[in-house]
């Protein structure tokens, strides 16, 4: 009778052992777009809730990789395929990240601009137009276009030079700096061509349309000589119709393995994440207080996400 009990004893031990939370603190990337922040801080919440300690980490996109592959982060939530596509697939290939899932959202990101410009710049939303019309765009009196843009790594330089567009670039610090212009912009009906993506809040707010450039394939991306530039990649847009995926640390299964799973089950679509990012940016939520808003109206989709790892 003893025996049995030590050995029923032993097995909880080990059964219990084998289900204790890791204690380490999972490190979330927090990049500089609202719905990336909110969707982290969902994340986090959650996770906090399944018994996990958490840090969120500011992380610029373009360094975030070299972090997720070694450990120094562990969680992205929007990862997304216009411009993040080439450094995603091929960390997944070489095993440092791993690929947990997609959203359910599709996302876009291009060349914007509001409603009243297409008055001012006939053609549009033809990319070809902005050849005969940069002016319309200029800030310093001559006949160069001005395109405005976040602090995020996009070829736009690049395409212009393919695509022989007479345009500058002027990178903002932050999404919230770009919707400032966009705001100064529609107040006085001042033409503006800049970056926007969706899902977004934006869309909510303002009337406005993508340029629509040559449709993008894998080979305006790899091959120079495909496409109407015959020297030059990006002659191009984005994906009209990209993924949103979720990438994680290859360690992050076997140290977090309810965490892990939360995060493969995680899924949003573009008018929950445009919500979230409203609440944001056009109530003036916190981050924070978003994520617990819908936490709280949502307790019976994300309580779904946790499977039999996280019950111990």
């Amino acid at each position: 009778m003893k025996t049995k009990l030590l050995v029923g004893l032993v097995c909880a031990v080990a059964t219990t052992s084998s289900l204790a939370v890791n204690q380490s603190p999972i490190k979330i990337a927090t990049n500089n777009w609202t719905s990336q922040i909110v969707l982290s801080h969902v994340l986090g919440q959650i996770l906090t809730n399944s018994g996990h300690k958490v840090e969120y980490v500011s992380s610029a996109t373009k360094s975030q990789w070299f972090r997720l592959g070694s450990g120094g982060l562990h969680v992205q939530t929007e990862v997304w395929q216009g411009t993040m596509a080439d450094k995603f697939n091929g960390m997944v290939k070489e095993g440092k990240i791993i690929d947990a899932g997609a959203h359910d959202a599709n996302t876009r990101e291009e060349w914007w601009y509001p409603e009243y410009v297409e008055q001012l710049c006939p053609g549009l939303p033809d990319w070809k137009a902005l050849l005969k019309c940069s002016k319309v765009f200029s800030s310093d009196g001559t006949d160069k276009g001005l395109y405005v843009t976040g602090p995020w790594g996009k070829p736009d330089q690049t395409r212009i030079r393919a695509l022989g567009l007479n345009f500058r670039v002027k990178k903002v610090k932050s999404g919230d700096a770009l919707w400032e212009e966009l705001k100064k912009a529609n107040e006085t009906k001042k033409p503006i061509l800049m970056f926007n993506w969706t899902p977004n809040w934006v869309e909510a707010i303002y009337k406005g349309k993508f340029v629509e450039f040559p449709d993008w394939t894998q080979e305006c991306v790899s091959k120079p000589e495909w496409g109407l530039s015959k020297d030059y990649l990006y002659d191009c847009g984005n994906p009209k119709k990209g993924w949103l995926k979720k990438a994680v640390w290859s360690g992050m299964p076997e140290k977090w393995p309810c965490a892990f799973d939360i995060v493969k089950n995680m899924n949003f679509d573009n008018a929950n994440i445009a919500k979230l990012a409203a609440w944001v940016d056009v109530e003036k939520m916190t981050a924070e207080k978003a994520a617990s808003k819908w936490i709280k109206e949502n307790k019976d989709k994300w309580e779904g996400w946790k499977t039999a790892n996280c019950k111990s």
